[in-house]
């Protein structure tokens, strides 16, 4: 099993260097205790929080902890040009030393297609558009190609990336129209933390059912996000962990989130009733027995955990960094 770490990012106004210097510490710490990769995710106009952008802070991250994987979890790829992303990710899995993977994404919030002049209803059909582009523009010499938006006239991309023939492509999704493009297109399907088990379980047989369609096989890597807190009992990793989570899911539910879920899958519960069959809290064992049932009812085998959220004291999130590899790590099954 695979251990990376993701940084939102996402703060309380008001310090953006400490905060900027807090997420780093935490990128360094990850890397000294053997963790996998660092993932940063990316929104605009991310009011309540303050925000740092996704790409130059993995560049950063490439600098400074050289072994991790460089993960973008998610490009919100409708939202941008492909000759552009084209370009910068090659440069960032140059910098990374070939260690780039390209999470790729749609998005949901109105107020950043809005604010890149993308209609709504073209969401689907520029994702697959670019998506193809830039696969395009990573292992053709030139490329000649019109989409919405943009037009490549024997177009390239002066820097490739080192991975060939191209970086790994997870492709997030919570719908099933998702899901099926993520067989369709992407090197895996990188699972949501957001819906129940029993919605991913459901989804996990669709997805399966795509892959075939396409004559795809299962992939090697299935990745999932999940918020994870670990403390003596159950009962003392909600107790610490709810203030903080409860505030990050008040803002999904400003932004929309659960409106793009599967249907009967939202936010409209009591904490207590919105962390079961979602959240992986509880003692060292417990987590680990959480995460070793995800991998056997699913295949998952590289677990991204979010263990901090707006206002929590870095050192509590720097305590859950030790506790995973040192407590919880060792608890997972050798073949996960």
């Amino acid at each position: 099993m695979k251990l990376s770490l993701i940084i939102r990012g996402q703060h309380p106004h008001g310090d953006p260097t400490g905060h900027l210097n807090d997420d780093l510490d935490l990128v360094r710490c990850a890397d000294r205790l053997g963790f996998d990769g660092v993932v940063k995710g990316s929104h605009y106009s991310a009011h309540p929080f303050e925000a740092v952008q996704q790409i130059p802070f993995l560049a950063y991250c490439a600098a400074i902890a050289p072994r991790l994987r460089i993960i973008c979890g998610l490009v919100l790829v409708p939202l941008h040009k492909p000759l552009d992303l084209a370009e910068q990710l090659a440069t960032l899995d140059l910098l990374s030393g070939g260690k780039l993977v390209f999470g790729a994404g749609i998005g949901y919030r109105d107020v950043e297609f809005k604010a890149f002049g993308i209609p709504r209803g073209q969401m689907g059909a520029r994702f697959e558009e670019c998506l193809t582009a830039i696969r395009r523009l990573w292992t053709e010499d030139f490329v000649d190609m019109k989409g919405m938006g943009f037009e490549l006239d024997h177009a390239t991309c002066p820097v490739k990336p080192l991975q060939k023939p191209t970086p790994p492509i997870w492709i997030g999704a919570n719908a099933d129209v998702a899901i099926e493009r993520a067989a369709r297109l992407g090197d895996c399907w990188y699972i949501n933390p957001h819906n129940t088990m029993a919605t991913i379980e459901r989804q996990m047989d669709l997805y399966k059912r795509a892959l075939d369609a396409c004559g795809r096989p299962f992939p090697a890597e299935v990745p999932m996000r999940r918020e994870v807190f670990v403390a003596k009992t159950r009962a003392e990793a909600i107790r610490i962990a709810q203030p903080y989570l409860e505030e990050k899911y008040n803002a999904y539910r400003s932004w929309g989130q659960d409106k793009v879920m599967p249907e009967g899958d939202h936010f409209d519960h009591a904490f207590n009733e919105l962390l079961e069959d979602r959240f992986l809290f509880g003692s060292p064992a417990e987590v680990a027995d959480q995460l070793n049932r995800l991998n056997e009812r699913l295949g998952v085998n590289h677990l991204v955990a979010s263990i901090h959220w707006p206002g929590m004291p870095n050192s509590l999130a720097l305590e859950q960094l030790h506790l995973l590899a040192e407590e919880v790590r060792p608890l997972l099954r050798p073949d996960a």
